[in-house]
């Protein structure tokens, strides 16, 4: 009889989820098994060797309108509170990311944005937002331009630098994600519920997965200690048979051993640097759509609030992956998505395995998505 009831592949946020739901609501006992050297996934943040917290896989603001999810997190963390802005540096402007009446202001002579304010809030509502490609579609001239001119300068060239893909050739979950909002508020995300982790994301999840019933093996490449006989469906632990479910959140093309061939991912790699400044950027994080080869750059003391001589900035390059890179993005194109739904439905032949997580379901998640969905499918899948 195994010492375990459960397996839960990946220490992130998914995986993390589900330990604590089966470790505290069922009282059962949860092994985690993670590749890298630490819990906590792509949210793990560290202090570097000037003292300075940074984020060791990208900028993390935890953010959703959902208040379960709020609720649920807040027993793990107090909050710093925190309201993320972006800006966009555009024909030598920083302009508020996502666009808005703002970065019209901005960008165009006053007598244009009088016009163009006055039609978007006639078309489609103050205080909306609309797609960019939905905007490309309008009958209207001057909104017809004023569409080509955000998709041209700002989206086009960002999102081929992080997809490798044009807009258009993306599920329009993503291109869902690039609206135009017509208010003049600036902040990134609008959602109710925002901040940061006062004691950082490190200590959320120390205090997320303290429950004894609930070991985490790190340093492990879960094939070392888990097979999944794709024969009889039958999965094996440490070589002895294990009759408990598996809960698996890295890529489901790996876990099936790419029978229908490989899915694309897109990878980031990540340059922090120490600047001897007290402050970097005006804000948190600024894109560069159409110079240098670098994506974005975030300055980490605007999320964290430490108090510091010195600032970090952390400057991402994105690009495609190899099985060797950490897999940030799955690509949302029509192609991997065919072959992804083949995957899926493989997967319902294995009564003991569950999926959770972006890797897993091969879509890109907010933190609070996959805390959601976790939450979700632990009531579904596994509390039922």
């Amino acid at each position: 009889m195994s010492m375990f009831d459960y397996i839960v592949i990946g220490a992130g946020f998914s995986g993390a989820v589900m330990a604590e739901r089966i470790a505290t609501q069922l009282k059962k006992r949860v092994l985690i098994i993670e590749q890298r050297n630490h819990i906590g996934g792509n949210c793990y943040d560290q202090y570097n060797e000037d003292g300075l917290l940074v984020y060791k896989y990208g900028p993390r603001v935890f953010h959703t309108p959902d208040k379960q999810v709020w609720d649920y997190i807040s027993q793990f963390t107090e909050w710093k509170s925190y309201q993320h802005k972006v800006a966009a540096y555009v024909d030598g402007h920083l302009i508020p990311i996502p666009f808005n009446l703002n970065s019209l202001k901005i960008l165009f002579p006053e007598y244009m944005v009088k016009e163009l304010t006055h039609k978007l809030i006639k078309y489609f509502g103050f205080g909306n937002k609309i797609p960019i490609l939905e905007l490309r579609k309008t009958e209207d001239d001057d909104l017809k331009m004023l569409a080509d001119f955000i998709y041209n300068k700002i989206y086009l060239n960002y999102t081929y630098k992080q997809w490798g893909l044009k807009p258009d050739e993306l599920d329009e979950y993503v291109t869902g994600r690039m609206p135009i909002h017509i208010s003049y508020d600036d902040r990134h995300s609008k959602d109710s519920y925002q901040g940061i982790p006062r004691f950082g994301y490190n200590q959320l999840f120390k205090k997320m997965l303290g429950n004894p019933n609930i070991k985490v093996m790190l340093n492990t490449d879960y094939r070392e200690v888990v097979t999944v006989n794709h024969h009889t469906k039958q999965i094996k632990f440490m070589g002895q048979l294990f009759e408990g479910k598996l809960i698996f959140t890295g890529k489901i093309d790996e876990l099936f051993d790419y029978c229908y061939g490989e899915l694309p991912y897109r990878t980031v790699d990540f340059k922090i640097k120490t600047l001897q400044q007290e402050h970097y950027q005006d804000v948190a994080s600024i894109n560069y759509p159409n110079d240098y080869d670098f994506t974005r750059v975030t300055e980490v003391k605007h999320l964290t609030g430490q108090t510091h001589p010195h600032t970090a900035i952390v400057e991402e390059y994105h690009r495609g992956c190899t099985r060797k890179d950490v897999p940030y993005y799955p690509i949302p194109a029509e192609p991997n998505l065919a072959m992804f739904a083949k995957y899926q439905q493989l997967a319902k032949e294995y009564i003991d395995i569950v999926l959770s997580g972006h890797l897993a379901d091969y879509r890109y998640y907010d933190m609070n998505v996959a805390v959601s969905m976790a939450l979700e499918k632990f009531s579904r899948e596994i509390n039922d």
